[in-house]
């Protein structure tokens, strides 16, 4: 990696944002409703949709509140049980909680999919729904999920907040459950600082949904979708005001274009970095499932032979030093991708599997952006960083004295 480089730098906004941001500027038109029509969000929902390849798309101002209101319009009650992986960001379980209903965990296994079989054990009768949360961008069987659900009548929400652009099958990702949720967080697919997107083929859903979103009054006249629908919901539903303002549209409009680049050079410099760290008897990245043709922006490797959290910490702090962050999602302090630290959901069970994958799983961000030089740099960082862990171990018995 050159001096320079940062594996947390954003690239550029594209060029044909500044058009459409200078006329927000010298109008002050921000809001989406105050537009008669055609908004920059109006366009933004109109060319994800087809982008996607769904009739209906709503932008919001998170992901989270793409999450919160499929649930809401899915008209779950308070108190219901919402399965989801135990390997996720805490925004998820933080949005079902939200919505007044109770998180259910499903162990995770090493190569970060759920694990099936705890999947149907705890796909009980009492479970209403099921957020797939394809965390950093790894699919779980959708196949198996879809059937065990379909069988059930259990609704599928898929958090495809890391999966923008991922085909399972040669489907778009977030196209297969009843809903699908994105992310236009700054280290995201698409960059909008912040923003979200829901999306789905069902009309009372998207009414429900844009209703819910803060449409009030006629408002909802200015979505050119299920106008009958949202006719029907007007003043039956509650107002959580979750839009999205025009100026984050038009930052992140633009970008829709770049997906397919993005997408191609990411799943290059992804699958560059695990041949080299797989040569590695000290790292594995589990390899993708047969059906999935992925999109990642970063990539995740498991320590092998690393028996103590003392080596592992000494891994990660070498690495740091040779200027690659590696993330350790169990031993990184409040992690919040630690199932353990959301204590606002209470104890959880049987998820003996996703702690230890947590105590070893690494995490370190591979922008599009990056050039092979900079791809072959992390990579050596990292094995140096794992080698030089072991040889201590083996010939001082105390890695952290040893590296001192």
């Amino acid at each position: 990696m050159s001096p320079k480089a940062d594996v947390y730098d954003a690239e550029p906004i594209p060029e044909a944002a500044r058009a459409e941001i200078e006329v927000l500027l010298a109008n002050g038109d921000l809001f989406r409703y105050r537009a008669a029509a055609g908004s920059p969000v109006a366009k933004l929902e109109d060319a994800f949709a087809a982008f996607m390849g769904v009739p209906f798309a709503l932008a919001v101002n998170s992901c989270s509140s793409a999450l919160f209101l499929s649930l809401k319009a899915l008209g779950l009650e308070p108190g219901d049980r919402v399965l989801i992986p135990a390997f996720t960001f805490s925004a998820v379980p933080s949005s079902i909680v939200h919505a007044g209903c109770q998180p259910v965990l499903v162990d995770v296994g090493a190569n970060y999919r759920i694990d099936m079989r705890d999947f149907e054990a705890k796909l009980e009768e009492d479970i209403k729904a099921v957020v797939i949360s394809h965390m950093r961008g790894h699919t779980s069987d959708m196949d198996a999920i879809m059937a065990l659900c379909g069988a059930r009548g259990i609704p599928v929400i898929e958090d495809a907040a890391h999966s923008l652009g991922t085909l399972w099958s040669g489907r778009r990702i977030g196209t297969i459950g009843r809903i699908g949720c994105f992310s236009f967080q700054s280290f995201k697919m698409m960059n909008g600082g912040e923003g979200g997107m829901l999306i789905t083929e069902d009309p009372d859903i998207i009414a429900r949904a844009v209703i819910m979103s803060g449409a009030y009054e006629h408002n909802w006249k200015q979505h050119p979708i299920a106008h009958d629908r949202c006719r029907f919901w007007q003043n039956k539903l509650p107002l959580y005001n979750m839009r999205m303002n025009n100026l984050s549209a038009a930052v992140v409009r633009p970008q829709i274009e770049e997906v397919p680049r993005r997408v191609r050079d990411g799943r290059a410099n992804h699958d560059h970095v695990a041949a080299l760290l797989n040569a590695s008897p000290w790292l594995e990245v589990p390899a993708p499932l047969e059906q999935e043709l992925r999109a990642p922006d970063s990539i995740q490797f498991n320590l092998r032979g690393f028996d103590s959290d003392d080596e592992v910490k000494a891994f990660q702090r070498r690495a740091n030093e040779k200027g690659v962050p590696v993330q350790v999602f169990g031993l990184s302090e409040d992690n919040a991708r630690a199932f353990w630290n959301w204590q606002f959901i209470g104890p959880q069970k049987n998820l003996e599997q996703t702690r230890a994958m947590l105590m070893r799983a690494c995490d370190v961000r591979l922008p599009a952006r990056l050039g092979r030089a900079d791809l072959d740099f992390i990579a050596g960082a990292l094995l140096e960083a794992a080698a030089a862990v072991k040889k201590a171990n083996r010939t001082a018995g105390d890695p952290l004295r040893a590296l001192a």
